[in-house]
This record gives C-alpha cells, structure tokens and sequence, in this order.
C-alpha cells in the first residue's frame, strides 16, 4: 500500500496513509458542505475502531454529525489541535485538518474506498445513498 496514496469513503471520510499509520479526517467536499466546522469529538487513543461504525463527531453551524469510520483499526493517535481550533479542518482538509490516525487491520478495507478521481466521479454522478 503506498504512502500518500488518498482514498475516500461514500461517507465522505478520507483515509491517507503514512509513515505513522492511516490518516483519517472528513473529505474537503464535506467540508465545504458542512460550513466552518466549531466543534470535533475526537476518539479517544487506543479506542478499537470498526469500520462503518461511528469513530468522531464533527459539529457546524449547520449540522452534527457522526463520522463512519471508513476502515478498522486501533487509534494510535488524535488531533489535539482541533480541540482549540475545529476550523482547521476547513483549512487544511488533508492536512492539518486530520481527525486521527489509525492501524490499517485489513489492507482489503482500504482497497475498497474510492481514489479522489472516483470519488469526484461519485459527487458529479450524485449517487448519495
């Protein structure tokens, strides 16, 4: 699996791994449909998390929402930054905007999200479920 290499899931959360683990935050579509984003409940590290099951919140003016995670593993580590300024999230989608990092348990699961492209393809084809 390469590093960098970024892969969204239908739910709109990205997964980018890296020299620590696998990346994961909201992708910048959502972001962007969210609004300024003033609030993340963020997972705790250590937490086992399974894919398809709420693993983060994330909060705007417009809306609250729990975040699916898009792979299973364990949380090696969390975003503290976000706990004092959410809206970087906003700023720097895919990169200081990270949510947490987490172990990739089955490299099956990653191969299954969407690459960008695809998933552009997917926003331009509005196939939300």
């Amino acid at each position: 699996m390469a590093k960098g290499v970024l892969k969204i899931s239908q739910d709109h959360v990205y997964v980018q791994p890296n020299d620590d683990g696998a990346q994961v935050g909201i992708s910048d579509f959502a972001a962007e449909a969210l609004g300024t984003i003033i609030y993340v409940e963020l997972p705790e590290v250590g937490d086992e998390v399974v894919k398809n099951e709420p693993f983060a919140a994330v909060e705007s003016g417009k809306a609250s929402i729990e975040l699916p995670a898009p792979i299973s593993g364990k949380v090696l580590k969390v975003n503290e930054e976000l706990e004092d300024t959410p809206d970087l999230i906003n700023q720097d989608t895919y990169g200081k905007g990270w949510i947490a990092v987490l172990t990739i348990q089955e490299v099956a699961e990653f191969d299954e999200l969407m690459s960008k492209p695809d998933y552009d393809l997917f926003l331009a084809g509005g196939e939300e479920e």
